[in-house]
C-alpha cells in the first residue's frame, strides 16, 4: 500500500465517523495545546515529559442549542519512561497527573510499542493499559490502541526544514463501575520538523463515545503540539 492509498483510506474513515451526528448528539469544540520534552539517555532508555491543557470554547447539541461560553476544561502532566527491547520495538511506563475542577486524578499507564519503517511512510503500533483513580470517582480501567501513521512530504523520511502529515487512529475501551464504553479517536495532523531537537504539529482532534449506549457525543479539539529534544 503507497502513501496516497493510506491517506486515502484514513481520510474516508474520517468522514464516515463525521457522517454519524444525529441531530440529538451532544458535541464540544475546544483547543488542546501541549509540550513535549524528550530525553534520551543511554541503553536504550528514554524519558517524556508532557504538560497539556484543554480549553472549551462551545458546546451543544448538534442542530439546536449552542453554548459559546469559554471555559477552562483541565491540565494534565505525565511522565513516560520506555526502554527499547528490540529493534522496533519498546516497552513504557509512567505517570499522569490530573487537575480537574480542584480534584487530582492520579493515572498510572503501561505501554508497548511497535515501529514498522516502510518506504516512504512509518506505522507505529500502540498497545496501552492505564488505570485511574480519584477520590471523587470510581476507579477506571483502560484498554487502548493505536496506529499511527506518518508521511513525509519530502523524500523518504522526516528531515529538518520539512512537512510531514501523521495519521492517528486510536480505540479506547473504559469500563469504570461495571460500565463499558468505547471511545474512537480520529486525529489528522501537519507537522513541521524545525530542527533535529524541536518540531511542531496541529491538527483536529476529533473523538466520539457513548454511541454504544446510543448517547452519542463528539469532541472536536484543535490540537497543537511542540516537540523538544533534550541532550
Amino acid at each position: 500500500m503507497n502513501t496516497k492509498s493510506i491517506l486515502l483510506c484514513c481520510f474516508i474513515v474520517f468522514f464516515q465517523f463525521l457522517n454519524t451526528v444525529q441531530s440529538q448528539s451532544a458535541y464540544q469544540v475546544g483547543l488542546l495545546p501541549g509540550l513535549n520534552l524528550n530525553n534520551k539517555f543511554k541503553k536504550g532508555w528514554s524519558l517524556n515529559t508532557k504538560i497539556e491543557s484543554r480549553q472549551l470554547l462551545q458546546r451543544g447539541v448538534f442542530k439546536t442549542s449552542i453554548d459559546r461560553r469559554n471555559q477552562y476544561v483541565l491540565t494534565d502532566l505525565s511522565f513516560i519512561t520506555a526502554k527499547k527491547v528490540g529493534l522496533n520495538s519498546r516497552i513504557a511506563g509512567g505517570y499522569l497527573m490530573r487537575f480537574e475542577d480542584g480534584d487530582i486524578q492520579h493515572r498510572f499507564i503501561q505501554q508497548f510499542i511497535v515501529v514498522q519503517r516502510k518506504s516512504g511512510y512509518r506505522l507505529a503500533h500502540r498497545f496501552f493499559t492505564d488505570q485511574t483513580f480519584s477520590i471523587v470517582e470510581d476507579p477506571q480501567f483502560r484498554l487502548r490502541y493505536r496506529l499511527t501513521t506518518e508521511i513525509p512530504l519530502n523524500g523518504e523520511s522526516v528531515d529538518p526544514k520539512e512537512f510531514y502529515i501523521k495519521m492517528n487512529n486510536e480505540y479506547v475501551n473504559s469500563l469504570q463501575s461495571s460500565a463499558y464504553d468505547l471511545e474512537v479517536r480520529l486525529i489528522p495532523l501537519l507537522g513541521y520538523d524545525i530542527s533535529e531537537s524541536l518540531k511542531i504539529e496541529t491538527g483536529l482532534d476529533y473523538r466520539v463515545n457513548s454511541f454504544i449506549r446510543n448517547n452519542t457525543r463528539h469532541s472536536f479539539w484543535m490540537s497543537l503540539n511542540l516537540f523538544l529534544e533534550i541532550d
